[in-house]
């Protein structure tokens, strides 16, 4: 009997103990509404409304347009829509419309020296000038200390417009690495600095040089995938990269379902290091990038006092485009050019491609404009966008075959033309 009452004890005594637990977990769920509905994040009067207003546009509560945000303001991109309100601030018309390639390159010089300190030869200027024609992608690479990043921030300074510098992190693998991403917890978009100069950009006519430092200490196929993608959609207004993947009413007024468009008027330069804390930059870039190479200092040099030149995106365009029916390839550059792509084809087993080939008489015509000769841009581009291939090919082979090919060029276009193409296969055989 006294063994029965322990056993009924102990059981009421739980589920006493249960009952005050309970009512202790009721009082905290009815305390933590009530301080909710007074003061909290959530307005549970708004969200009735946006609901009920939900019902009457025909549209759901998952993502769809006219969604809020939990926060007060309900604005998941405030800087972006900050930039919407200043807009007229990036709406200048004040260019400088009269000046020409060559004089741009000159001037440019003379800057960089006046007011940075920044010495090049004008060779370098040239072919950074005449790179931009090309493509809106190009690769400064050598070694440390010879000026790749100083030489992409002094062009903005130049223009009026300062460089966007993003030092790129080795975790980067893809494009929210680069434009953000959306913060479930704080209902806000991480807004990133590129996507805020891709947003000013696209309410601007001035030249945008975004810098990504030490592109690849990632790898830039992998985050840089869909700007290489876009930038080959030969119409620029079709240019569209994904930020969100619904539409909210008080979203950016530049926004199309989502979606930014990549501006023309920006320009992506990437310096790279070649060392064994990076990664090979792969051919999808290289074959869509301009290439320069910057090797060693230039020399100290007394330069006049230059002013900034502010030019537009369209103007440069224009000069490029100028350029492009003056000076145009000669014929017999040409043959030589086909000459030597059917060598390359019978030796090496490559050819330059349609991209190339559209590459050279483009950069050609520029360079020319710029206050070069032609042949100088055409050794130049055959050792970057060319020759470069055959680093992938059989170490022993290019050994044997390198001095062939130096004898072909001199025969082809002049013993003393073609230097860059020539130390460039040299350098490929001893290093095999």
């Amino acid at each position: 009997m006294q063994t029965l009452w322990k056993n009924l004890s102990s059981g009421w005594a739980i589920l006493v103990y249960a009952a005050i637990i309970l009512v202790l977990v009721i009082g905290l769920i009815v305390a933590f509404m009530i301080s909710d509905s007074n003061g909290g994040k959530t307005d549970k009067k708004n969200d009735v409304a946006h609901s009920v207003e939900a019902i009457k546009d025909g549209r759901g509560s998952s993502g769809e347009e006219g969604k809020k945000d939990a926060t007060e303001e309900g604005n998941r991109f405030p800087t972006l829509t900050g930039i919407d309100a200043e807009s007229r601030k990036y709406m200048r018309d004040d260019y400088d419309d009269n000046i020409t390639l060559k004089e741009m390159c000159e001037s440019f010089r003379n800057f960089a020296a006046y007011k940075q300190k920044l010495y090049y030869d004008i060779q370098d200027i040239r072919r950074f000038i005449a790179g931009l024609s090309v493509s809106h992608i190009m690769i400064l690479q050598g070694m440390s200390g010879t000026g790749k990043t100083s030489l992409a921030y002094a062009f903005g300074e130049y223009l009026e417009n300062p460089s966007t510098v993003i030092p790129v992190q080795p975790m980067w693998k893809e494009r929210t690495d680069l434009l953000g991403y959306y913060n479930e917890f704080t209902k806000r978009f991480n807004e990133t600095l590129l996507l805020q100069v891709m947003y000013k950009a696209n309410y601007s006519k001035d030249i945008y040089v975004t810098v990504l430092d030490e592109m690849n200490i990632a790898r830039v196929e992998y985050y840089f995938a869909e700007f290489l993608s876009m930038l080959e959609i030969p119409d620029p207004k079709k240019r569209y990269l994904g930020v969100v993947t619904d539409k909210w009413q008080n979203d950016p007024k530049q926004f199309n379902e989502g979606n930014i468009r990549l501006p023309d008027n920006m320009w992506f330069i990437g310096t790279a290091n070649n060392d064994d804390s990076t990664f090979a930059i792969s051919d999808k870039v290289y074959d869509r990038a301009m290439v320069m190479n910057l090797d060693s200092k230039a020399e100290p040099f007394t330069a006049p006092r230059v002013k900034r030149t502010h030019i537009s995106a369209e103007k440069f365009k224009e000069l490029t485009q100028s350029a492009l029916r003056e000076y145009k390839m000669t014929k017999r550059n040409a043959r030589r050019l086909d000459k030597l792509d059917k060598y390359m084809i019978e030796t090496f087993h490559t050819t330059f491609g349609n991209r190339i080939m559209k590459q050279i008489r483009t950069y050609i015509p520029v360079y020319v404009g710029c206050g070069g000769e032609e042949l100088e841009a055409l050794d130049d581009i055959l050792a970057k966008k060319v020759l470069r291939k055959l680093e992938m090919q059989n170490p022993v082979y290019i050994k044997n075959a390198a001095e062939g090919f130096c004898m072909y060029l001199d025969e082809l276009f002049g013993a003393d033309s073609m230097p860059q193409c020539k130390a460039f296969m040299r350098r490929l055989a001893k290093n095999a």
